[in-house]
C-alpha cells in the first residue's frame, strides 16, 4: 500500500511536469517566453523524471518522451511510455490482408554483392521497372547497375579492377543519380560535374560524358518523365545556394559539344557553357530533394530553409519566374512524396 501511495504521488509530480514544461514550450513558440531558474529543458527533465521514479525507467525512454512533448505540443504521449508501455492496436488487426501490409516477406530480397568499401555511402537508389534493375550510387564514386542476369559497375578509386574504372579525375564527392529512359544512360551529379553514364556499353565499363564546370555544389538530381520525344531526357537538379536547375540533353549534344581539348579516359566532356541550362533560386538554403511527379506534371523541391521549405510547380517556372506555389515549415523539409491513390504529398521535416 505504502509503494501505491508513493507511486501516485511520484507519477502525479511527473504529470505535472509535463504540464509545466508543455506550457512552457507553448508560451516560447509563441515568443512570449522568458527564461528564468525554473526553465524545463532536457537535462532537467531527466534529472526530475530519474528521480522520481529511479531506474524503473530507461535512458532511452525518457528521452522519446521529451521529444514527442517538444514536436507535438497539441497531443502529449501517453504518461506509460515513459516505463516503455505503449497502448497496441486489437488483436483483430494481426492478421493484415496484402494490400495493408509494406512489405511482402517472400519477396523481399538481400544483394550481398559489396559495391561500396568502408567509409563510404550509398547516395542514390533508382529502380528501373520497365528494364528490370536497379542502380546504385556511392558518394566515393561505386556506380552499380543491378539486374537479374549480373551487375555491371564502375569505381573511382581502384582503377586495377578490370570491371572498374577510376571515372573522374578530381576529390568531388557523388550527390545522387537517377536514369534517362530515353536515351539509355545513368545520370548522376557530383559537387562540380554532371555525368552521363553509358550503362550497356559492350566494350568497358567507362563510357559516357562529363559536363562540366558547374558553378554551384549539385546536391540531388531527377529526370522528368515526359515521352514526347525519345531523342531527349530532361533532368533537373538542385544546389548549395538554393538553386533549382533544368537541363534538357540530346543525342546531337553527345556529338556536337565535346571537347577536343580534355578527355577523362573513356568519358568524353562536354562544356556546360554550350548548354542553355535556366535556374532558378528558389530556396535560401540547400535544396535536400528534388523529384517530378508525372502524374501531377508538377516538380517538386525541398529545403531546410523555413521561409520556403517545399516548392511544388510545373517546370514552366524554372524560366518564366511567375510566382511558385510554396509553403513554409519551421525548420524546413528533409523529404517528400506523393502516392496517387490517396492524392496526398506527404512531407518530413
Amino acid at each position: 500500500a505504502l509503494e501505491s501511495i508513493d507511486f501516485k504521488n511520484a507519477l502525479e509530480q511527473f504529470q505535472n511536469l509535463v504540464e509545466k514544461m508543455i506550457i512552457q514550450k507553448t508560451k516560447e513558440s509563441s515568443g512570449l517566453y522568458t527564461k528564468d531558474y525554473d526553465e524545463i529543458d532536457y537535462d532537467k527533465f531527466y534529472t526530475t523524471t530519474r528521480a522520481l521514479f529511479g531506474p524503473a525507467v530507461k535512458d532511452q525512454n525518457i528521452q522519446a518522451f521529451f521529444r514527442k512533448i517538444v514536436t507535438n505540443l497539441d497531443e502529449k504521449p501517453e504518461w506509460l511510455e515513459i516505463f516503455g508501455c505503449f497502448i497496441g492496436e486489437s488483436d483483430s488487426m494481426s492478421s493484415p490482408s496484402e494490400e495493408n501490409m509494406v512489405l511482402l516477406v517472400s519477396e523481399k530480397q538481400q544483394i550481398t554483392h559489396s559495391v561500396v568499401k568502408r567509409k563510404d555511402v550509398i547516395k542514390g537508389i533508382v529502380k528501373v521497372p520497365l528494364l528490370h534493375f536497379t542502380v546504385t550510387v556511392s558518394q566515393k564514386g561505386v556506380l552499380t547497375v543491378f539486374s537479374k542476369q549480373k551487375s555491371s559497375y564502375i569505381y573511382r578509386e581502384n582503377p586495377s579492377l578490370a570491371t572498374l574504372f577510376f571515372f573522374h579525375q578530381d576529390t568531388a564527392w557523388i550527390n545522387g543519380c537517377d536514369f534517362l529512359p530515353n536515351l539509355k544512360y545513368v545520370v548522376v551529379v557530383t559537387e562540380s560535374s554532371v555525368i552521363l553514364w553509358d550503362y550497356k556499353s559492350k566494350e568497358s565499363q567507362n563510357n559516357g560524358f562529363v559536363i562540366k564546370p558547374m558553378k554551384n555544389c549539385l546536391l540531388c538530381v531527377c529526370t522528368v518523365t515526359m515521352s514526347d520525344n525519345l531523342a531527349k531526357d530532361t533532368i533537373l537538379m538542385g544546389d548549395d545556394r538554393g538553386y533549382v536547375y533544368l537541363l534538357t540533353i540530346t543525342n546531337d549534344d553527345f556529338i556536337m559539344k565535346q571537347s577536343k581539348g580534355e578527355k577523362e579516359s573513356q568519358f568524353k566532356v562536354l562544356d556546360s557553357e554550350s548548354f542553355n541550362i535556366p535556374k532558378r533560386k528558389l530556396h535560401d538554403d540547400w535544396v535536400g530533394k528534388i523529384k517530378y511527379f508525372s502524374a501531377l506534371k508538377r516538380f517538386g523541391s525541398c529545403s531546410t530553409d523555413s521561409m520556403n521549405s517545399f516548392v511544388l510547380d510545373d517546370i514552366k517556372r524554372l524560366e518564366d519566374h511567375l510566382p511558385v506555389k510554396e509553403f513554409s515549415v519551421p525548420k524546413g523539409v528533409n523529404a517528400f512524396t506523393y502516392c496517387g491513390k490517396a492524392k496526398v504529398i506527404v512531407t518530413g521535416g
